[in-house]
């Protein structure tokens, strides 16, 4: 047997931010928002809400009306650069809320791609244990912590969600049929958050120089965007046997509008078979690709034997890509 998405399950916190937020912020006009990002608005977490709550409440939905998903549940992964605090893991409150004890859980930062890095850990831990046995994939972020609201070049991208996925045994000939991952931490100060580790204290002086907020260096991650994204859906589809014109839909992280429609462009897909989220969604970090395929599959359902291939690229700088069969 191998292993597939057996539910889904999101959450979105309910309040809006537009663009004409962001020009109160930033003094940006609201068109130069929506024309240089394609993102017209993003969801916002009330203050004091964790990352574990919103984590929860996509999970909880994903596993809602499937008792035998619950009790077969084997692992729970939590893909999270935002957790509640820096240890216990945020797995490990969600596991507690879950109540859902003696079950292992941990989390995976890999950014942006941290869903997809998740995704292919408990796969393979699957892989190992006794057949039938599931497995809860989150990716959840809160970024409106972190954002410096006076720079328009990210506060104008990013929102806050969660999206979960279980996953456990189909039929061959169906489900997870590749993944492939990378990583090259020599750009690493692409994407960052300075302070809060070993590396810098987050004290006083870190907060007076804004060392605690989130700092993109947009130019290098597109660069790299543009050149790894191709790269990792290769070799994913290599691995699954496939090619690009087999796919039916390409669920990519949505960074933001625009590098989407120029890596689709770039490589020559069909821009009907990219759903986009971004638009009213924002760049929700890990919980991005789980987002956005419930969302396709509400719209339009994935249909059994459809092939799926989903992407993401990530601060670290981290990449990959995974090639699914619907069941």
């Amino acid at each position: 047997m191998n292993t597939g998405l057996l539910s889904l399950g999101t959450y979105l916190p309910e309040n809006v931010i537009d663009n004409d937020r962001i020009a109160q912020w930033t003094g940006a006009d609201a068109g130069w928002v929506a024309e240089r990002t394609g993102v017209l608005e993003r969801r916002y977490c009330a203050p004091g809400t964790t990352t574990s709550e919103i984590a929860h409440r996509a999970a909880a939905r994903a596993l809602d009306g499937l008792p035998q998903l619950r009790q077969q549940l084997q692992h729970i992964v939590v893909a999270t650069s935002t957790p509640d605090q820096p240890q216990p893991s945020t797995a490990a409150v969600l596991q507690d809320r879950l109540d859902l004890p003696g079950v292992p859980a941990f989390d995976v930062n890999a950014v942006c791609s941290g869903f997809l890095y998740g995704l292919s850990i408990a796969d393979a831990l699957l892989a190992t244990r006794s057949p039938g046995r599931t497995a809860l994939v989150v990716g959840a972020d809160i970024y409106s912590t972190m954002m410096d609201r006076t720079d328009r070049r990210t506060v104008s991208l990013f929102g806050d969600g969660a999206g979960a996925v279980v996953l456990g045994p189909v039929p061959d000939g169906y489900g997870i049929r590749h993944v492939h991952l990378t990583a090259d931490g020599a750009h690493r100060d692409y994407v960052e958050v300075v302070a809060g580790g070993t590396r810098q204290p987050l004290d006083a002086g870190a907060r007076e120089r804004g060392e605690h907020l989130f700092r993109m260096q947009g130019r290098q991650v597109r660069d790299y965007a543009l050149r790894t994204f191709p790269k990792v859906i290769s070799e994913a589809l290599a691995g699954s046997g496939l090619r690009l014109e087999d796919i039916g839909r390409f669920v990519f992280h949505q960074a933001n509008t625009r590098l989407i429609e120029a890596c689709v462009h770039e490589m020559g897909i069909d821009p009907a078979r990219v759903p986009l989220t971004a638009p009213f969604l924002g760049n929700t970090a890990a919980a991005s690709i789980p987002l956005t395929l419930h969302h396709e599959h509400a719209r339009r359902p994935f249909e059994r034997g459809e092939h799926v291939l989903m992407a993401a690229v990530g601060g670290g700088m981290t990449a990959g890509a995974a090639v699914v069969t619907w069941y």
